[in-house]
């Protein structure tokens, strides 16, 4: 089998994640799910970088120190990615012990083989980039190039990285492997940059304690390239006792591919093989730098305040909804912008009028017309045609999309299933379903034209799996699509001959009133240009109540026996839940967090001797407990599955 692994680059810890974050990492994760689906044996890395001034200086800022500055940061980061459903195999952390230990050997080695020199460097230091600059690279005199912050002048002994040395071998590389750095804009970037000449690089800081000691010189502290660079083989466990990931998935695997902003090209393009040369490792990755996603034609920072976080877009809109727009509205190799209507406008019409429609109205005719079961007939008619035109177009439109998702243009291969669910959308426009059906005589003509439309939904529905995560386990069920027919080697119109659908189908896309949510997207943005308080807020504790106060709770282990919707009230799920003494009805106001059946069978905790009231016309005999997060999601508390129904809880 052959091996896919794919890196995005590890995110400063700083505060929240914004979008531009999530779009590398929905990215990099919708190419290893693509992957996967192509039979690849496939390994997905992201992580933190969690050394340096910056980390320092926020730490202190907030009144903690560094390393529970990072825990919290990277417990943001591991939760967000969590709630987007991304599938990372690894979370890499530069503060590991894993990590450390051997950026302390690679320094080590580097130094002994006198890639890495002892000297002095002065110049204009950026706190924020953690780079110094030339003075012809400043901005008026002293103002960063990158963030536009002012610089230090900084003096101080280092060590440096002679990059010189590899300057024309790495030209020759570039020139022997065409294809290293993609799009062909980027790769014309370094290739000037190193013919105008590197200078050696600093690798090495006096000037602040957070980071890793070298080891043979404990004064100096690993810089952030050394450092940050080398996790994408630590994490594979080079340098390690236990080395077999970095054997299978770097030395002999297939592809490596490392997807970063356009913002950091040169230190990844240049500084990164560099680094592997010098260890005499194999540059095993190609290197994707994408663009940016913009506010009003600046970047997104948090500095500026012009950011919207996905959490706020995935609570208010679905998981789905964002993921598609994120990767989809982001040209390759281009910068994109954000802006409200163009997220409201893509989710109606790609999602909404065109998928989420073609799925409702093909089942609903499917069920008015044969009783939710068709067969692939095989039947000359006048319509024979258009149904041709799909099958060539179904067949068109995945070589396509295949060869743009090969090529990281995921916007380009989402806008080829576009075009097939346009063209099956067509095709009821071309037979006139409805008409058809008032003729017994074309009921073969008809049960044909039904049978295409489910045959394309499930080609559309397959290649819509890496993007979107639950809308297409939906669809499969709906239609009754066996595991079999999900994969790309099932990719083949006529491949299932027979559909039975679902009486009724799902909602899958809720239309957004135009000019409301754009208000809405709008009222969020505003709320996140306030200054944010980047420490761990504190809770407000409630006034202190005894322990007499306390023991009024009944508090009981109860299981879950059945979960249902209520019928007459969207936010209540009313639960059957054994408490040991009875089984008792319980209304629960945690419809927007869970779905009823995913609670079945699971211990949690109940208050028993809550006075029963009925709650929309069904009566509620006591009460889950369940914690409520800083964005309002609320987590039903589950006692260990090791407990009894009526254990009681103290």
């Amino acid at each position: 089998m052959k091996t896919f692994y794919i890196t995005t680059p590890i995110y400063y810890p700083s505060g929240k994640f914004h979008i531009g974050s999530a779009y590398t990492t929905c990215l990099c994760d919708s190419l290893k799910r693509y992957k996967q689906l192509q039979g690849y044996d496939s390994r997905f890395l992201t992580g933190n970088d969690e050394h340096g001034q910056k980390i320092e200086e926020t730490a202190k800022k907030n009144n903690l120190t560094p390393q529970e500055s990072v825990d919290y940061y990277a417990k943001l980061a591991q939760d967000l990615w969590e709630r987007l459903k991304i599938t990372n195999d690894d979370f890499i952390r530069t503060t590991e012990k894993r990590h450390e230990m051997v950026v302390e050997d690679i320094f080590e080695k580097l130094l002994a083989n006198d890639d890495i020199y002892l000297g002095e460097y002065t110049g204009n230091y950026c706190v924020s980039c953690e780079s110094y600059f030339t003075k012809t690279q400043l901005v008026n005199d002293n103002l960063c190039p990158d963030c536009g912050l002012e610089t230090i002048v900084l003096k101080e002994e280092t060590y440096f990285l002679r990059l010189g040395k590899y300057q024309d071998r790495l030209l020759q590389f570039i020139e022997d492997n065409p294809d290293f750095i993609v799009p062909e804009t980027r790769k014309n970037e370094v290739v000037q940059f190193v013919k105008s000449g590197l200078n050696d690089l600093s690798v090495s800081r006096t000037a602040f304690n957070w980071g890793i000691k070298v080891k043979s010189n404990p004064a100096h502290v690993v810089y952030v390239w050394i450092d940050a660079l080398s996790n994408y083989i630590t994490a594979l466990g080079y340098g390690s006792k236990n080395d077999s990931l970095f054997q299978k998935y770097w030395l002999n695997g297939d592809e490596v591919i490392h997807v970063v902003g356009k913002d950091i090209l040169r230190f990844h393009a240049i500084y990164w093989p560099i680094m592997l040369m010098a260890l005499d490792i194999p540059i095993k990755f190609r290197l994707f730098a994408h663009g940016w996603y913009l506010m009003k034609d600046s970047k997104i920072s948090k500095s500026k305040g012009n950011v919207i976080y996905p959490d706020q877009l995935v609570n208010k809109y679905g998981l789905d909804a964002f993921r598609y727009y994120i990767v989809r509205e982001l040209n390759y190799g281009h910068d994109g912008s954000f802006t409200p209507s163009d997220y409201v406008a893509r989710v109606n019409t790609d999602l909404v009028n065109d998928f989420g429609n073609l799925v409702s109205r093909t089942i609903s005719m499917v069920n008015k017309y044969f009783k939710g079961t068709v067969k692939n007939i095989k039947h000359n008619h006048e319509y024979n045609k258009h149904e041709e035109e799909l099958r060539n177009t179904a067949k068109e439109v995945f070589v396509n999309y295949q060869q743009n998702m090969d090529e990281f243009k995921i916007a380009a291969a989402l806008l080829e299933v576009s075009a097939l669910v346009k063209r099956t959308n067509k095709l009821i426009d071309d037979t006139f379903p409805w008409e058809l059906a008032k003729d017994k005589e074309l009921q073969n003509v008809l049960e044909s034209v039904m049978y295409h439309l489910l045959e394309s939904i499930r080609l559309i529905n397959i290649m819509y799996i890496p993007v979107l995560i639950e809308t297409c386990p939906k669809v499969f069920k709906m239609l009754n699509v066996e595991d079999e027919f999900t994969s790309f080697n099932s990719y083949e119109f006529g491949k299932k001959e027979t559909y039975t659908v679902v009486e009724k189908p799902d909602h899958l896309f809720p239309r957004l009133d135009q000019e409301k949510e754009e208000q809405n997207i709008k009222a969020m943005m505003d709320q996140n240009r306030k200054p944010q308080i980047e420490e761990k807020p504190k809770p407000e504790i409630l006034p202190e109540i005894t322990i007499d106060d306390f023991a009024k709770n009944d508090i009981r282990v109860g299981k879950v026996l059945e979960g249902k919707n209520h019928p007459d009230a969207k936010k209540l799920l009313v639960f059957s839940i054994d408490t040991g003494d009875k089984v008792r009805s319980i209304v629960s106001g945690i419809a927007n967090d869970y779905k009823p059946e995913t609670l079945v069978g699971k211990n949690v905790l109940v208050v028993c001797n809550l006075k029963p009231v009925k709650l929309r016309g069904i009566l509620s005999e006591g009460m889950i407990l369940a914690g409520e997060d800083k964005d309002g999601k609320l987590y039903v508390i589950e006692a260990n599955k090791n407990m009894e129904p009526g254990d009681k809880i103290s």
